[in-house]
């Protein structure tokens, strides 16, 4: 029984694990969709379908998924997506950019709001958070790129305003409107990033206590849940020690 146990534990993990490969993959290919579409579907042409090929491979979406995004893009039946922002609050006050590409706004809008309001947060209107975050330019390469004084000096050289290095990666920022040249100039010293997209960057953070932190824990991952939601952006900070007791 102790093995029987095992191996549909390890099903389980599997299946788990590819239900989220499939999630990433759809956002993936949307965002390659929607890039191709709004621009040429020649990723040397189009930055933006440049930087949502760049990510796809990075997280090693086959070569053929992401050719049909692109034809899709091209044709007469395309799905007609369209880029909604909401904002909010979560618990603790943290405030809360979720980006969603949708079809269908009647779908999408009640069900973000569900996953505030079911974990003790509610919707704002438009703006009412996005002033506490920047728009900036953010770039990843993986550790391997380079060591940090390298990958800082090539930041620097390529125009970027700022570098930070972890044992994982190097998180480049720069201004948004000078997003693609930085990525360009770094893509010529450092190789192809990981990503390359604009973000929300907070300006400041809220510590959390463990009860606040596992409520918006918890509203972050049924927003994760829904297939239209592709990023979300929150300004909060949960100590280790509580984040490793909420995650173990």
């Amino acid at each position: 029984m102790a093995g029987h146990s095992q191996f549909k534990n390890i099903m389980y993990r599997k299946g788990a694990q590819d239900k989220k490969r499939a999630k990433i993959f759809s956002r993936l290919s949307r965002e390659i969709t929607v890039a191709a579409k709004s621009g040429l579907p020649d990723p040397d042409s189009n930055p933006r379908l440049r930087s949502a090929i760049a990510a796809a491979r990075a997280q090693n979406m086959p070569k053929d998924n992401i050719e049909r995004a692109i034809q899709k893009s091209q044709g007469a039946d395309a799905d007609n997506f369209e880029e909604v922002r909401y904002e909010g609050f979560g618990p603790g006050g943290v405030s809360v950019i979720v980006e969603a590409m949708t079809d269908n706004r009647n779908r999408t809008a009640p069900e973000v709001r569900s996953a505030f309001q079911k974990n003790g947060g509610s919707m704002g209107e438009s703006g009412s958070v996005a002033y506490l975050f920047d728009r900036v330019g953010s770039i990843e390469y993986h550790v391997e790129a380079g060591d940090p004084d390298t990958v800082l000096e090539a930041a620097i050289e390529a125009g970027a305003d700022d570098c930070e290095s972890n044992q994982d990666s190097h998180i480049i920022t720069t201004d948004a409107a000078s997003l693609h040249e930085v990525a360009a100039e770094l893509e010529a010293k450092l190789g192809p990033a990981e990503s390359a997209a604009l973000i929300w960057k907070p300006q400041t953070t809220l510590a959390l206590g463990e009860e606040d932190a596992e409520t918006l824990l918890k509203m972050l991952a049924a927003l994760d849940e829904n297939d239209d939601v592709q990023n979300v952006y929150a300004n909060f900070e949960i100590d280790e020690a509580v984040m490793e007791k909420l995650t173990a």
